[in-house]
């Protein structure tokens, strides 16, 4: 009930909870706890400890984990459902037909087992599960015990899922690194800080035209394979989408002493995605057609907006800069436009020439890069 104060994961609260169990005598062999979330891709998670490892196993299902055979006849899923503890001595045969997760338990070794709900002060009920091999299975002192453990192991459940659940949501809406500085009380109106980054534009070409040629659920699935196709490469090689605009995002690459790494990374996410929507477009009937431009500058890194509403991004100059380079893409015939700050950092550039950004004073001189360097 003080918290577990000595750390910071629940992994570690599990795996010192058991050591402490098994030193006071509790015959534990497996203990699980599991608890949904709140994310875009994962049901909820599951922390297994086992004593022949003294390690704790974190695992993650997929919301089709719902529908699986392995779930629904599991002695979880009548926890998460009717709210009631699960207890079954792998003795009687009728338990491991009844909950085939038993009969493999059972096969370990494993006489006992007890599922035990989870309450939170939000009514919903989650789990906690512990088996043991001790001849004649759990006594009626140990079952009181891991009852009365059960209260305390919900509170410390409770903080770490909402902690979770905070971060999942944070990093879904506001992305990785926006989301810890949210987290870390970065939370105010104005707080922020000028950065160098590299700005990254996208947007999907005749957006209008193909809406108004199809449903709106089947406009939103081009617009999330789009973003899948042209964003996913950014996320994967360390950048950070701060904003989805319509049927365009910005996204950045922050940059430190050197421009150089910054400026490689960002292109090569460019080109993967140039490669990633040439694959998909070659199973379309209307292949899409899109944008991206790239450009280096320094920016305001943080909060704006009103009092009660406000939003995680960048502003500035260089920002809007992007937004400018990428809309000469249909113009110059060229999916990907680089500025000459970010050029003069990669290899195999093309001049476009100069080129005029609207509201922006002198000409700019714009680079691309070949489809044909990137992968197929």
């Amino acid at each position: 009930m003080a918290g577990a104060p000595p750390v910071r994961e629940p992994q570690t609260v599990l795996l010192e909870l058991c050591r402490r169990l098994l030193r006071h005598g509790m015959p534990l062999y497996r203990v699980g706890v599991f608890v949904r979330t709140l994310h875009p891709n994962v049901l909820g998670r599951g922390f297994i400890w086992h004593e022949t490892t003294d390690a704790v196993e974190v695992n993650e299902a997929p919301y089709d984990f719902l529908e699986s055979d392995q779930y629904l006849r599991s002695p979880i899923h009548r926890v998460f459902n009717q709210h009631i503890e699960v207890r079954r001595p792998l003795a009687d045969p009728a338990s491991l037909a009844e909950f085939p997760i038993l009969a493999d338990l059972a096969k370990e070794g494993v006489t006992d087992f007890l599922a035990l709900p989870l309450r939170f002060v939000n009514d919903e009920v989650h789990a906690a599960s512990f088996a043991t091999r001790r001849a004649g299975g759990f006594t009626e002192a140990d079952i009181a015990g891991l009852r009365a453990i059960a209260l305390p192991l919900t509170r410390i459940a409770e903080i770490y899922g909402y902690l979770g659940k905070s971060r999942n949501i944070l990093q879904a809406y506001l992305g990785r690194q926006a989301g810890q500085r949210v987290l870390d009380g970065h939370i105010r109106r104005g707080d922020g800080e000028e950065i160098r980054a590299v700005l990254w534009f996208c947007d999907l070409r005749d957006s209008t035209r193909l809406a108004d040629s199809m449903s709106r659920a089947e406009f939103l699935a081009i617009l999330n394979d789009f973003f899948e196709c042209v964003l996913q490469p950014v996320l994967d090689a360390g950048g950070e989408v701060l904003r989805f605009i319509g049927d365009a995002a910005l996204a950045i690459f922050p940059v430190g002493a050197d421009a150089g790494p910054a400026c490689r990374t960002a292109v090569g996410a460019a080109r993967e995605a140039m490669a990633r929507m040439h694959a998909a477009n070659a199973a379309r009937t209307r292949p899409l057609e899109f944008g991206i431009g790239l450009h280096l500058g320094e920016v305001l890194y943080g909060n704006i907006g009103t009092r009660t509403r406000i939003e995680f991004t960048v502003i500035g100059a260089a920002a809007n800069e992007a937004a400018r380079i990428e809309s000469l893409c249909k113009e110059l015939a060229a999916p990907l436009l680089l500025s000459r700050p970010v050029a003069e950092h990669v290899a195999d550039c093309r001049s476009l020439g100069a080129h005029r950004l609207r509201g922006v004073g002198a000409p700019v001189e714009l680079f691309t890069v070949e489809l044909q360097n990137t992968r197929r």
